[in-house]
């Protein structure tokens, strides 16, 4: 949650602040209010957005309720959650559908945003859901634009319709036909952009609106960008009357401001995040865990999803199994790591957690995400039986191991000290429901 960890840091330094005063007077709520605008404000919050925000906090947190209450501080977190909550929509906005296929995605945006790769993505995302879809080339104009959505489009697995650079209207009605007759659905088109907005640009989109009329016309964004971003959305939305927005590189290392703005500024949901540069890096956009997250409460229900993604549950019924057994091996501690990895790797499990991100100030360059390679290679490095029954390793096999995977007898100390705690910990666990 690289994104809003600054605006995280701050917030919980103010409700910290709170904490110690246990009850609370009017002057101190206003005093907090004033520092989490000012919060916001260095979060790249749209001023108007910002002090609306604080002012509606203030209007709920001064009421004697509040005032009188024995942890006046969490009521206003409480309080505080909400805001945020309905700030960026209130709930998530699901996809519109087409009463009669195909449903037709009009991406739309500024070149650079990372239009292609979100079409690629979403086009995965809904092949997972067992739709067919069809991606359309009607960026014309960009060099090596069409091969790139080829490119997106093979490694999802997903076909792609392209006329070369020709008419884009055109192109997305011929899309549309074959959709139809061969049973695709949803088209997705992918829509030129420009380094600005300008009156060509604009004029294109709606006439490829108007040929092929979208049930979703979704506004890609670049958070990185700030204010600049939240502008471009009101331009955008102001043209094309848009119904969703995605918001790409929330990954990076921004201040938010504009995911917070957004949804006040263009009154459109976000529908989705793209969270990395992988295609499955795409999460549906959910206001209340991202408000979770930015008030350092974790993102629990994420982090179950991805765990379900990347565990079938014949592998999680397998494991409750060895564990009843006591027969936890270390390729089941290695499959452990693996699901970490098909999950966003450690950096992004921790940053789900409750507290983990700020309470322990925890730093991605402390998590050595390569340890998990160097796990593996000293495994292979064992014989099946090693594997299986890692009490068998003496001094001589610990050699063996560490010459065979280019690394140190301490390694394979650590490895199987780690294998041990996991182990106990495993055992304290095996009257739950092992979920990851």
């Amino acid at each position: 949650m690289g994104v809003f960890s600054s605006l995280s840091e701050k917030l919980n330094h103010v409700f910290s602040k709170l904490t110690k005063h246990g009850r609370l007077t009017e002057l101190e709520i206003k005093t907090a209010m004033r520092e989490i605008r000012i919060a916001l404000l260095e979060a790249d919050v749209n001023i108007f957005v910002a002090k609306d925000f604080c002012r509606k906090v203030s209007e709920k947190a001064v009421g004697e309720t509040i005032l009188k209450s024995l942890s006046p501080t969490q009521q206003v977190i409480k309080i505080v959650n909400e805001e945020l909550i309905a700030l960026m929509g209130g709930t998530n906005a699901k996809l519109n559908v087409s009463p009669s296929a195909p449903t037709v995605i009009m991406m739309s945006g500024l070149q650079g945003a990372g239009k292609t790769t979100l079409c690629g993505k979403l086009a995965l995302n809904l092949k997972k859901q067992g739709k067919k879809p069809l991606l359309v080339a009607c960026d014309v104009y960009r060099p090596a634009a069409i091969n790139q959505l080829k490119v997106v489009g093979q490694t999802a697995g997903v076909e792609v319709f392209e006329k070369g650079q020709g008419n884009p209207v055109k192109i997305a009605k011929e899309a549309v036909e074959k959709a139809k007759s061969f049973g695709y659905d949803p088209v997705i088109i992918d829509t030129a952009g420009r380094l600005q907005i300008d009156e060509d640009l604009m004029r294109e989109l709606e006439d490829i609106k108007s040929a092929v009329n979208p049930a979703e016309i979704l506004l890609v964004v670049d958070s990185m960008t700030g204010q600049v971003a939240v502008e471009v959305a009101d331009t955008f939305n102001k043209r094309l009357e848009v119904t969703g927005l995605v918001l790409t590189k929330l990954d990076g290392d921004t201040r938010g401001g504009a995911a917070l703005s957004m949804r006040a500024v263009t009154g459109k949901p976000i529908k989705y995040s793209s969270i990395g540069e992988k295609l499955t890096d795409l999460e549906p956009f959910y206001p209340d865990r991202m408000a979770s997250r930015i008030l350092g409460m974790g993102d629990v229900l994420t982090l179950i999803e991805k765990a379900e993604q990347a565990i079938t549950e014949e592998d999680a019924k397998l494991m409750e199994k060895k564990l009843r057994q006591n027969a936890f091996t270390l390729e089941d501690f290695l499959m452990q790591f693996e699901a970490m990895k098909k999950m966003g790797g450690l950096t992004s499990i921790l940053s789900m957690l409750p507290g983990m991100g700020n309470k322990f100030k925890i730093n991605p360059d402390d998590i050595d995400e390569s340890r998990i390679e160097k796990i593996k290679a000293l495994i292979f490095s064992m014989t099946p039986k090693e594997r299986r029954d890692p009490s068998i390793i003496n001094s001589s096999r610990k050699q063996r191991i560490a010459q065979g995977s280019g690394q140190t007898v301490q390694d394979v100390n650590r490895l199987l000290k780690q294998y041990d705690q996991t182990k106990q910990m495993m055992k304290q666990m095996k009257n739950k429901r092992f979920g990851f």
